[in-house]
């Protein structure tokens, strides 16, 4: 990590939110993740010999890829470079101090043509519960306070493979709706996943009661279902790149073309004024 990447996440406090879950984790996104990328590798016509995956969830994805190298998401990866013909970023990225250097680094650890899949929360994850939570802080406390990492948006997240040297990049998101009781059961669905806050910018302070109880109450009042349990939305957001190599298509120069557009579509030729 550069030393000028600012501080998004507590690493201490992510870690020890992670180990507390463990005990009984919440896995429902890992299993639609793990599902989505085997639908995903199903549809290229490549078979992979040597994955490696990152997350700070190993167990689901070891599961699910007995014969990948499974590496932490920390700052520096251990992967080697050149040993991997897929490596998959799972659900880790979106409490990366540095984005493009997790890319960089699963690129570097790709071999020539090899296909890197990152998933990630992203768009509209959580708008229910950051409305909510954002609404009551300002009305009871009459300020805000960073309580939901921030998440990436599908236009943004393209450029950062293209930043990492990904080539035919392509950024898609899946949408999961789940329903909760109420916003206590979602709160700690989100521990259980070992999703807290783990922001470095977060609070040190206990939050009033008051702010989370004004916000259950907004979030029944404007998210409810009509059988009166409270949508929440998550979206994973699937990064595909690939580390570039002569085999894969090449753009054209510029003005190397030998076939008319107007040829193509069998139609004539309209000059434009100067």
């Amino acid at each position: 990590m550069s030393p000028m990447t600012a501080i998004l996440t507590d690493r201490t406090a992510l870690t020890r939110q992670r180990a507390r879950a463990a005990a009984a984790p919440a896995l429902f996104l890992h299993e639609a993740a793990i599902a989505e990328v085997h639908d995903r590798l199903a549809m290229v016509n490549k078979s992979f010999t040597a994955p490696g995956i990152v997350t700070g969830w190993p167990a689901p994805w070891r599961a699910a890829f007995p014969d990948a190298v499974v590496a932490p998401d920390d700052d520096t990866l251990a992967l080697v470079p050149d040993a991997h013909d897929l490596v998959i970023h799972a659900l880790s990225m979106h409490w990366a101090n540095d984005p493009v250097g997790q890319l960089i680094q699963s690129r570097r650890a790709l071999r020539p043509d090899g296909l890197f899949l990152g998933i990630m929360p992203g768009g509209t994850t959580l708008h229910q519960l950051r409305a909510s939570l954002a609404q009551a802080e300002a009305e009871v406390s009459g300020g805000l306070s960073p309580r939901v990492a921030p998440t990436g948006e599908v236009r943004d997240l393209g450029g950062l493979l293209q930043r990492a040297g990904m080539t035919l990049p392509v950024v898609d998101s899946v949408p999961l709706n789940a329903s909760y009781a109420d916003m206590t059961a979602l709160m700690h669905d989100l521990r259980a996943m070992g999703e807290g806050n783990a922001m470095d910018a977060r609070p040190r302070h206990f939050a009033r009661r008051a702010v989370f109880a004004r916000a259950a109450q907004i979030y029944a009042e404007n998210f409810a279902g009509p059988d009166g349990r409270i949508m929440a939305t998550y979206d994973l957001i699937f990064l595909t790149g690939w580390s570039p190599d002569a085999s894969q298509p090449q753009p054209l120069r510029p003005g190397s073309a030998t076939t008319r557009l107007a040829d193509a579509l069998n139609t004539d030729e309209t000059k434009l004024p100067d």
